[in-house]
């Protein structure tokens, strides 16, 4: 089968033909109808090799959907055929929470070696995928693979991330969303769908205010030296109760604490590398900042919900498999507005 592959440190990816995997026990075999391009995947291209944690090569994709091509002995519940989305954050199943579904942060999973495909396991850029166990795997029920499969990271993220705010963001109440890209935009919808806040989008790139400003921003300012001042004017002073920066770079951070009211949460999903200190006097009274990781089964199979209903959407762009160096390209150059979608049988 062809595949996507990171092969030597520092080079671009590669289209590459390698053996097709087969099931063992407990195991399915997906067909890919589709697998999302990420910023994720350019932080792990972009990393030395003494810090490099993953053996080469590695198909990347970390973002799947298929349709079940094999089963392996002992797997139950699904028939060939079906279509479905792959869950990433991948864990042992049987820690404390892995129990409540939550392997996004499962107390095993290093130990034991367990990595999510594209980050570790083959991923999904390729024309078939193995997943380790049918528990990773969620019906789409109807929904288009093309606009499922971003929800799995672009959308599942940013709900985790936003749920843990929904008491803050009542009526009267502003959140703001530090880059609007790939998951972005998606939290932009996110918080119109579910909160009945006020929503401020800051980006560098006026496409990209653009386009939040399509998703339902309300607002949408320039992430520049003037940002913070601009919210602080557009909230009266007060700052916002909630802000999601996407971005995490040292800059962005520091707007995100600069832009918290008191007894706001700051919540730092990207991985740019920024931290923001935190003790008293350095950020308003009582500001909450975490650092969150994807999210859980049970809240992909909400956001596959909202999707489902039209509430949430992702603006794709597609490509075939053999396009998909060209996808990371445009991708780091930041040409890319919303999610870049790979066809690996298309």
């Amino acid at each position: 089968m062809k595949a996507l592959q990171y092969r030597t440190i520092g080079a671009a990816p590669e289209v590459v033909t390698v053996p097709d995997p087969e099931p063992g026990p407990g195991q399915v075999l997906l067909k890919v109808t589709a697998a999302g391009v990420c910023h994720s995947d350019i932080a792990v291209m972009s990393w030395p090799a003494e810090n490099f944690p993953y053996e080469l090569p590695l198909t990347l994709g970390h973002e799947g959907v298929g349709t079940v091509a094999a089963l392996g002995d002992g797997v139950t519940g699904l028939s060939e055929g079906d279509s479905v989305a792959v869950y990433g954050p991948w864990g042992c199943g049987t820690c404390a929470k892995c129990a409540e579904g939550k392997e996004n942060y499962c107390l095993r999973a290093d130990a034991l070696g367990i990595r999510p495909p594209g980050l570790g396991s083959p991923g999904a850029i390729a024309e078939y995928l193995l997943v380790d166990d049918p528990r990773h795997l969620v019906p789409l029920d109807g929904l288009d693979p093309v606009a499922a499969v971003p929800l799995t990271d672009a959308g599942l993220t940013p709900y985790h991330a936003i749920k843990r705010s929904l008491p803050k963001l009542l009526p009267g109440s502003t959140a703001v969303v530090i880059g609007t890209g790939g998951l972005g935009h998606v939290a932009i919808q996110l918080l119109r769908a579910l909160t009945p806040a006020r929503v401020i989008a800051l980006d560098v790139s006026e496409d990209k205010l653009r386009l939040a400003r399509e998703v339902g921003a309300h607002e949408a300012v320039l992430s520049d030296a003037g940002a913070a001042a601009a919210v602080r004017t557009l909230t009266g002073g007060l700052g916002a109760e909630a802000v999601f920066d996407f971005v995490g770079a040292e800059p962005t951070v520091r707007t995100a604490g600069a832009v918290a009211a008191v007894e706001a949460d700051v919540t730092i999903v990207g991985i740019g590398g920024g931290a923001l200190p935190v003790g008293f006097g350095s950020l308003p009274f009582e500001v909450s900042v975490t650092a969150p990781y994807w999210g859980s089964r049970s809240e992909l199979i909400e956001v596959l919900g909202l999707g489902r209903s039209g509430a949430v959407s992702v603006h794709t762009e597609t490509y075939v498999l053999d396009e998909a160096p060209l996808a990371y390209e445009r991708l780091h150059a930041g040409k890319i507005n919303g999610r870049a979608v790979i066809l690996p049988n298309g």
